[in-house]
């Protein structure tokens, strides 16, 4: 954890495996966990938690592998999803509501609806996707909290 004092900052990144449903929602509920204890709004923390939660979901189910990472300040929330992976070719596609790539072994499990990028869309103040076909795809959400 990194604490810049001077501005009040916490930092702390996740890594996140690819493929590991047994552990598909344990970052989400470690930011949840924390953002509670920084004593942040319950409504805050709940569309914080399932934009984590989403984005979490994403990199286990469609990434090689990657990290999320939290940045708190005193004024907004910020969460970077960011992985190594196929990218996403047509980003405007994904955001479709119902639209899903998901394997079917992710199907099998219950995830991969179509709904996650919707969703996080949905509990952000802002919401930026970068991806590129091949490398990966950086997933950044902001959340107002003051």
């Amino acid at each position: 954890m990194l604490t810049d004092d001077r501005e009040n900052i916490i930092e702390l990144s996740y890594p996140v495996s690819p493929n590991d449903f047994s552990a598909a929602g344990d970052v989400s509920s470690k930011v949840k966990m924390l953002l509670k204890h920084l004593g942040i709004d319950a409504a805050i923390v709940r569309r914080a938690a399932i934009a984590c939660y989403e984005a979490e979901l994403n990199l286990v189910i469609h990434s090689y592998g990657g990290s999320i990472t939290l940045i708190v300040s005193p004024k907004e929330i910020i969460i970077k999803a960011e992985d190594t992976g196929p990218g996403i070719p047509d980003i405007e596609l994904a955001m479709t509501a119902g639209y899903s790539t998901a394997p079917e072994a992710a199907r099998e499990l219950g995830f991969g609806a179509g709904m996650g990028l919707p969703n996080i869309k949905r509990c952000a103040d802002m919401f930026d996707i970068q991806s590129q076909v091949g490398q990966g795809t950086l997933l950044t959400i902001i959340i107002h909290h003051d």
